[in-house]
């Protein structure tokens, strides 16, 4: 019975390439993303579906430029516009969400992280979707090292970084301390 709970447990774990940190970045992003959303969070994909959209409209563009030269000389500054929209826009944000529901908060959250080439910290912001509504939050970060939340063999501790991350939320969830 034992054997068992430990091979379910194995074949569930996440695990990463622990010297491709494109693979721990997404390991703990996608950890991030099921956090924010068991709490109640619901992720808003108009941004996503948008950017979809404008890759399919440069793909076209960029097709037919091939064939009809003369009649799409440069499309290249409605590259350049489309990308610095999308990079504007979402920055690093891996998540993007709606406000939860019966929550007292018309904002929701964008959740973001970096994790740099050849470094092991990792940061991962919350802030407001409207940061100039008057129930955005204080944005919150934190910068970890992620050797404290994998194994030797690559294998995520989940129970330490979701309880990291639940720290987070709560700090940005929690009510501003009022100054005297």
């Amino acid at each position: 019975m034992q054997e068992k709970k430990t091979e379910m447990a194995n074949k569930n774990a996440k695990k990463a390439n622990l010297l491709d940190h494109h693979s721990i970045k997404h390991i703990l992003d996608e950890s991030v993303s099921e956090i924010v959303t068991s709490r109640g969070h619901v992720e808003d994909v108009r941004m996503s579906n948008i950017r979809l959209l404008l890759g399919t409209i440069i793909i076209v563009i960029a097709l037919l430029a091939q064939f009809y030269n003369k009649k799409f000389p440069q499309n290249r500054d409605f590259l350049i516009g489309c990308i610095l929209i999308i990079h504007l826009k979402e920055k690093n944000a891996i998540l993007v969400t709606y406000p939860p529901k019966g929550s007292y908060t018309s904002t929701g959250l964008v959740v973001s992280s970096k994790l740099p080439r050849f470094s092991d910290e990792y940061t991962l912001s919350i802030a407001s979707a409207d940061p100039k509504s008057i129930s955005a939050g204080k944005p919150v970060q934190f910068t970890k090292s992620i050797t404290q939340w994998f194994t030797k063999d690559g294998v995520l501790v989940e129970g330490l970084f979701w309880k990291d991350v639940e720290a987070l939320i709560d700090d940005y969830a929690a009510e501003p301390k009022k100054s005297k």
